[in-house]
């Protein structure tokens, strides 16, 4: 039986800073669960199984079985259901409150973060469509990436080619129907290379000797956004060395099995270019195409032969040092699933029994997650402090800090010992890393990697907590912390007030033009977003109205700019685009949320005023709201199918509105809306699962599988302090 373990590690080849905290790693178990518990476990999954067409997405039972049996509760609120003509009262929105809240500490983690999926992504570990094919996410259709990649990891697992019931057939025949794995986009191509089973000839050119190149240039890859430059950089080195696993008698077989014709007829040269219609969002220009027929044809000759294969060979070595640099500071986790693997790759090519490939075995575990529909591989190495800086904030709004208390001490603890407390070491320019002392990670302190809103929203959860007794929460953290915090928050405005994710946005959108990546849009830079422009602004007007004197000139100027920007990014229609939730409900409550705080009002903002218009005209007649990840890839709104209620949508709608004033000029929207999530409450408290809700890179989603509770409770607490009760709020 499988069993979640939480901040716990040991042995010589696992590395830590803060003794693990975050931490979260399945173990099986055979000896562990009696009899019941097994077969609870098993019912999930059968369930699943029976509803994955229409229910995508897990509801993370397995956690949930287990956390029961740690922290069993009883609820003894009453179950909240009003009828249409029913009123929503303060009472009625406190005892859901009280239900959800006391529901969700149980599903807290003894370190202080709440644990989930961070899954979704299908070409990291996958589940099977209708038509036979796999996709990108769990919600996406079949794609040539996800089919072939999933059909080859299940041969390698001993599957055979008739096998899964039918499953591999199918599998096979959507290859094939669609074009062959020649049509496989140029992440796949590298894979099935190192595998054996796609020729070297076949990939474009990932010359890792533009790590020598000089960072005046635009093209440099430390002017890249870090997520493309560090799936890249390992990328570059396998290609440099044209790496080839052993041709055993199943990689054989693949190369017949994934072809339409004879492996050894295949036109490689064109296969370059090829790639499925159901994976093409990002075409190539034919700039781009030009430049990887010259690379491949002119430049990579004479890198291959003396004496060009002496730059080749330096610029391998130079790869492999910023490799080792980004394994040894990251704790061997990386930034992220992809670099991940693909540097304990090249580890394992560089030497198979060096240390460094030793260090990378044990984090493999750190970013598997088990759940109702298997094991995935989660899209970071999970998202504690997101989760728990938001959840923080959520329990927070309701004004029952006192009555829960020790659920927010622990979360307390957790953003205290999740800051980061140093840069890392060396020249940082040389690694073309930013600053990160003072600032908050997505997942854990041993990741490491600095983000600007996860810093902003690691110091707003604990600006607010410093407001509590510490008798109910704890000691606040120490001032010259929250000081390191603005430091990296100040150090991130680009010159246009815009924030990026994890640094300066340091080269042009342009660039976008030698985006290889068919399946993904805007990867090469780190453009600046309307989500971190408004959590710089709202932590930092957080902070200076509780230190008034600490760099009030500088906070000033940089929420004036970044007011400035969220204004000049927004639509036409009054909406923004959200780019890492779905997608404009999320997008509009970061732009108005950043602009309250930068101190605009409905009656002086048109820019609110066309908001909160926009979001009115996508209420639905049920009073939420629904949207679909399909508003992400296609960047136009689009409700759930059915106009089904999504509560994590109607969560971010009412916040915007809220916020915005929306209760003095009318509260009946809102009032409709907090009827509807009420409903939704199920009966052990929390709401329900639905529809996937993250998104990254335009086209392809993730799940924030704690959102569905943060954002109904958040949603009703501020319902209830400032529409309901505003007098004693």
């Amino acid at each position: 039986m499988w069993r979640l373990k939480i901040a716990e590690g040991s042995g010589p080849w696992l590395r830590t800073n803060n003794n693990h905290i975050g931490r979260q790693v399945w173990e099986f178990d055979p000896s562990l669960g009696t009899p019941e518990e097994i077969a609870e476990v098993e019912r999930a999954r059968e369930e699943f199984r029976k509803n994955r067409f229409e229910k995508k997405h897990s509801s993370d039972l397995l956690m949930r079985l287990q956390f029961s049996k740690e922290n069993p509760l009883e609820l003894d609120f009453p179950i909240i259901k009003l009828q249409d003509h029913e009123d929503v009262t303060e009472e009625a929105v406190l005892t859901s409150l009280r239900r959800a809240i006391s529901r969700i500490s149980t599903l807290q983690a003894h370190d202080g973060h709440w644990p989930g999926d961070y899954g979704g992504p299908m070409f990291l570990l996958p589940g099977l469509n209708k038509d036979g094919g796999w996709g990108l996410h769990i919600e996406g259709t079949s794609t040539m990436f996800g089919t072939v990649l999933t059909y080859v990891m299940l041969r390698l697992l001993g599957e055979g080619s008739d096998g899964g019931f039918g499953a591999m057939e199918k599998g096979r025949n959507w290859i094939l129907d669609h074009g062959s794995a020649t049509a496989i986009t140029s992440w796949g191509k590298m894979w099935l290379s190192v595998l054996g089973v796609f020729d070297w000839s076949g990939n474009n050119p990932l010359p890792p000797e533009m790590w020598l190149l000089p960072y005046f240039l635009p093209v440099h890859p430390g002017r890249m956004w870090c997520h493309c430059r560090m799936v890249y950089l390992p990328m570059s080195y396998i290609y440099g060395k044209r790496f080839v696993g052993p041709i055993t008698p199943t990689v054989v077989s693949l190369r017949t099995e994934l072809y339409n014709i004879p492996y050894d007829q295949i036109d490689w040269n064109q296969a370059r270019n090829e790639c499925a219609k159901e994976d093409l969002y990002y075409p190539h220009p034919l700039m781009q195409d030009i430049l990887w027929a010259s690379l491949h044809k002119i430049v990579e000759p004479i890198l291959m032969h003396w004496p060009g294969n002496k730059l080749r060979e330096k610029a391998i070595n130079t790869a492999m040092q910023h490799i080792h640099y980004e394994d040894e500071n990251t704790r061997y986790i990386c930034i992220g699933p992809v670099n991940k693997v693909l540097n304990m790759l090249c580890c394992w090519i560089e030497e198979p029994n060096s240390e460094a490939f030793k260090l990378h075995l044990p984090r493999v575990s750190d970013y598997l997650w088990v759940a109702e529909d298997g094991m995935k591989m989660q899209g970071y190495n999970g998202s504690q402090l997101w989760d728990t800086a938001f959840t923080v904030q959520a329990i927070i709004s309701t004004n029952l800090s006192e009555e829960f208390g020790p659920t927010l001490k622990k979360a307390h603890e957790y953003v205290k010992n999740t800051q980061v407390l140093e840069d890392c070491p060396g020249d940082l320019n040389s690694w073309y890393r930013h600053i990160s002392k003072g600032a908050w990670p997505f997942s854990t302190a041993d990741h490491g990697w600095p983000i600007s809103d996860c810093t902003a929203e690691g110091l707003k959860a604990a600006l607010l907590l410093s407001k509590i007794s510490p008798e109910i929460v704890g000691y606040q953290i120490d001032g010259r912390k929250l000081y390191d915090a603005v430091n990296v928050i100040l150090s991130l405005m680009n010159q246009d007030g815009g924030f990026a994710t994890y640094e300066l946005t340091r080269s042009y959108a342009w660039l976008e033009i030698i985006n290889p990546a068919e399946t993904f849009g805007d990867i090469v830079i780190d453009y600046p977003y309307v989500e971190c422009t408004s959590a710089a602004i709202q932590a930092l007007t957080s902070f200076k109205k509780l230190y008034p004197g600490h760099r009030r000139e500088e906070i000033d100027n940089c929420i004036t700019k970044s007011a400035r920007f969220i204004e000049k990014i927004q639509e036409a229609d009054g909406s923004w685009y959200g780019s890492w939730g779905v997608c404009f409900t999320y997008g509009i409550w970061f732009g108005v949320k950043g602009l309250v705080a930068a101190g605009r009002t409905y009656e002086s903002s048109s820019c609110i005023r066309k908001a909160c218009n926009f979001l009115l005209s996508k209420q639905l007649a049920s009073g939420g709201w629904g949207e679909s990840y399909l508003s992400c890839q296609d960047k136009v709104y689009t409700n759930l199918e059915g106009n089904r209620t999504h509560a994590v949508n109607t969560g971010w709608a009412m916040l915007t509105l809220i916020d915005a004033g929306q209760c003095e000029r009318d509260p009946k929207p809102l009032h409709r809306a907090a009827k509807v999530l009420m409903n939704m409450q199920m009966e052990n408290g929390e709401f329900p699962q639905q529809e996937i809700m993250g998104v990254f890179n335009r086209n392809c989603m993730i799940s924030y599988s704690a959102y569905r509770n943060i954002f109904p409770i958040w949603a009703l607490g501020e319902y209830r302090s400032r529409v309901l009760c505003p007098k004693n709020n």
